[in-house]
Formats: C-alpha cells, structure tokens, sequence
C-alpha cells in the first residue's frame, strides 16, 4: 500500500491511497479518514462509502462535507474508487459500463472480467487491507445510486462482514431500465 497524500482535517487525518490489488489486475485508489483520537489501542467503527456513476475515490471527499462530523463522533470513513483504472483495463463507453461504472459486482464477460471484479475487491482484499492497516472495530456500508445498489448487494451477499447498511437513492433494478443494458 502507497500513501499518495495526507491533509489535516478536524483534527484528524485523510489519507490518499493505492494499491496492487490482485482481484482486480490492477492498482486501485481509495481515501481513508482517520479521526483523532484514534490507535491500535483506541479502535474506531467505520463506514466504507460506495460511489455512484462515474465517480471516483475522491467524489465522497470534495463534496459530502461529512468529516467535521465524522471526526465529532469518532468515526473512519473509507471511498474506495468506484472501478478498476488503468492501461490494461478496458474503459468502456459512456458512463454505464467502464471506468467509474463497476456496479460492485464481479463481471463474467470478457472484457471486463478479467478487471471488473468489484465486489470480491470490496468485500474481501479492501476489507481485509483497511482492518490490517488502519485502527478500526467494525466496518458499516453506505452508497448512493450504484454504491447504493453496491451497498445493499455486498451487505446480503456477505452475511455478518459488514455492521450496517444504508443506501441513498440506490439503484434496485439495474437489470430493468433501459440504461443498464451495456452491463
């Protein structure tokens, strides 16, 4: 794991990621806010926030304004990248299938399956990579519109992994709107 930046942020730290992620082929991204306060010996809960669309670790970051807050209740807050990135990995086009457009599931078609193996990266080699490295108890799941679709599926799919679930606005019938056909 390579730390690419770090920022002071209410009293606690956000940290820049990346990593050669062997579910996926290929490095991959994510930010970890750590709240003052904690350690080995102090360990948080955290929450993994899922992105939606054509979005990436950063989008949760710049935008939700949630780490005065986080840090006020002594929580860790995890954005991973929302897909494989890369030379070797295919983009896709428009922001349905590609990068920014994982879905947080495990693809079975060539070309993507080779990369696009969303959900076993979340759930277990981030999973496992977070609880290893950084101070945390337990880890919640949250996502808004394909996070929260990738939210509500990784929750169902592995039973007792992860603490809670919330979903904004989530996807729930991928497999029926028109959009979603090229995935």
């Amino acid at each position: 794991m390579q730390l690419l930046s770090t920022h002071k942020c209410f009293g606690g730290q956000l940290g820049y990621y990346k990593h050669a992620a062997s579910s996926t082929a290929c490095d991959m991204r994510f930010t970890v806010f750590v709240p003052p306060g904690a350690s080995a010996n102090n360990k948080r809960r955290a929450v993994m926030f899922l992105s939606g669309l054509t979005c990436t670790e950063e989008n949760f970051t710049t935008k939700a304004g949630a780490y005065r807050v986080a840090a006020e209740l002594g929580l860790v807050i995890i954005a991973p990248d929302t897909s494989p990135r890369g030379a070797s990995v295919p983009a896709g086009e428009g922001g349905e299938v590609g990068f920014g457009a994982g879905f947080y599931v495990n693809a079975t078609n060539d070309p993507w399956a080779a990369h696009y193996r969303m959900e076993s990266y979340i759930a277990d080699e981030l999973v496992n990579l977070i609880l290893a490295e950084f101070p945390i108890a337990s880890i919640g799941l949250c996502g808004h519109s394909m996070g929260g679709h990738g939210a509500l599926t990784l929750f169902q799919k592995h039973p007792g992994k992860f603490r809670s679930l919330s979903a904004f606005a989530p996807i729930c019938a991928a497999s029926q709107s028109s959009w979603s056909n090229k995935a």
